[in-house]
């Protein structure tokens, strides 16, 4: 499993029933079998080998897979096909920049071909949508300094500043993702 949220796991249990095959994850409450995942780890089934990417930050037990014989990797929910990765409440956007960094290294170190999302289409340009993420981020973080110079002070209240032309009924998306950047802010110190 790439990790444990419920939209990337919840069909694991009939699946492995199916298939008959164990369900491994780097949280061993999501395991089916004895063994787990952990970063570098490498499976191979045949000729197919998976090497496992740690990638903590969207939630605390987030893998990406890198699949040499596809040139592709498999990135669960720390890359999207569309829209902007959430920082879920068991997640750190700390970890995350750090997962984003250490992702596009290895994707131009592998020369990866393609990104696999696990929600959204296939992209093409692994480093080209890296990039396009962490500068996502930076953006995102330099609005909400600017929020708070302008004196939002509760993650609701930057929500109001930084996502005034969003609709609304996404706000409280945005204000979940907000509590996690003030939290990053606030443990740089700022």
């Amino acid at each position: 499993l790439t990790h444990g949220h419920d939209d990337h796991s919840g069909g694991a249990r009939r699946f492995a029933e199916l298939v008959g095959a164990p369900v491994r994850a780097l949280d061993p409450r999501h395991r089916l079998g004895t063994e787990g995942l952990g970063d570098g780890d490498v499976i191979t089934v045949g000729d197919l080998e998976l090497h496992v990417v740690g990638t903590p930050g969207h939630s605390f037990d987030s893998l990406c897979f890198w699949l040499p014989e596809d040139g592709a990797v498999l990135t669960g929910d720390t890359v999207l096909g569309r829209g902007t990765t959430m920082i879920a409440p068991d997640g750190d956007l700390g970890d995350y920049l750090r997962s984003l960094d250490r992702l596009r290294a290895t994707v131009e170190k592998v020369g990866a071909r393609a990104l696999l999302p696990g929600h959204g289409p296939v992209l093409p340009d692994p480093v080209g949508v890296l990039d396009g993420y962490v500068a996502h981020r930076r953006q995102r973080l330099d609005q909400i300094r600017r929020a708070r110079r302008q004196g939002a002070v509760t993650a609701r209240q930057v929500v109001e500043v930084v996502y005034a032309d969003v609709d609304r009924s996404l706000w409280p998306a945005a204000e979940m993702s907000v509590r996690a950047q003030l939290s990053y802010l606030e443990g740089l110190g700022e």
